[in-house]
């Protein structure tokens, strides 16, 4: 008897992916569910072990064969207060910088800010998941998810919330991660659950913050607000413009292929 494998879902396991996830599994029994932070989501998917993951945007620019499959994703639109650059020196003397293992999309997002805004090209490290920011001697470090949230020890000349400083450079909005699928991967169900757990996941923030709130060290009204104030879980026009403009920044810098263009399936905003 010939048996279907499940389809194989990855799901990031940060604060800021709660709603897009917090009824995935209930939803899809059907589903093989695995949660990892998106840079390795990204290479299970890209090694045929996921067939669909919430990954950096960037991802977008290496894989033109994969598709959008939904309008569900982790956005903002101004400060985010998860992803930060946290220097040590003026912005303007940034030699050298740590850029969190676990980021794609931020570590080319930083790049291209202190780019456009002081013709920086720095340096460039890895500050390792599991190291604090006080493991490495880089002018500036990037940290990005629950660990960027709290301020980290030190003391720093300046600060960024790069949400803030993307939404100050270019007036759009801007999208860290989407749900994107491999192109042999089975689509039918995909569009429809995706954005139906995200909506149930936005209606239930309360339970979220009062689930994760304690751990993160954060009281439940922060957990809220940030869920509610500082991102965006939906996939719009303004979305899919600031999208575009960062593929073509990154592409200016040569931190990723240029020429990309956006695949959708099913997805409301590809009309």
């Amino acid at each position: 008897m010939n048996v279907t494998p499940p389809v194989r879902i990855g799901a990031v396991n940060y604060l800021n992916s709660r709603p897009l996830v917090f009824e995935l599994q209930r939803r899809a029994p059907w589903a093989e569910v695995v949660f990892d932070v998106p840079s390795r989501l990204a290479d299970a998917l890209a090694a045929g072990s996921l067939d669909v993951a919430l990954v950096p945007s960037l991802v977008a620019a290496f894989h033109p064969e994969y598709r959008i499959v939904s309008d569900a994703c982790i956005g903002c639109r101004g400060p985010v207060l998860s992803v930060k650059l946290f220097s040590r020196v003026p912005m303007d003397e940034i030699r050298t910088l740590a850029l969190d293992e676990g980021s794609r999309t931020s570590a080319a997002l930083v790049q291209i800010l202190l780019a456009k805004r002081y013709g920086l090209r720095p340096e460039l490290t890895t500050l390792r998941l599991g190291d604090g920011i006080e493991s490495c001697e880089s002018d500036a470090v990037l940290l990005i998810g629950d660990r960027a949230i709290q301020s980290p020890p030190g003391r720093f000349a300046a600060v960024w919330d790069l949400g803030d400083q993307w939404l100050r450079t270019t007036g759009l909005p801007f999208v860290f991660a989407m749900w994107m699928a491999r192109e042999d991967a089975p689509l039918e169900r995909l569009d429809a659950l995706l954005s139906e757990t995200r909506d149930a996941g936005v209606d239930h923030i309360d339970d979220i913050a009062a689930a994760e709130a304690a751990p993160l060290g954060l009281t439940e009204p922060q957990c809220g607000d940030y869920l509610r104030r500082n991102l965006n879980f939906y996939l719009q026009p303004g979305e899919q413009q600031g999208l575009e403009l960062y593929l073509r920044e990154a592409a200016e810098l040569n931190l990723a292929p240029s020429g990309v263009e956006l695949g959708f399936f099913h997805c409301k905003t590809a009309g």
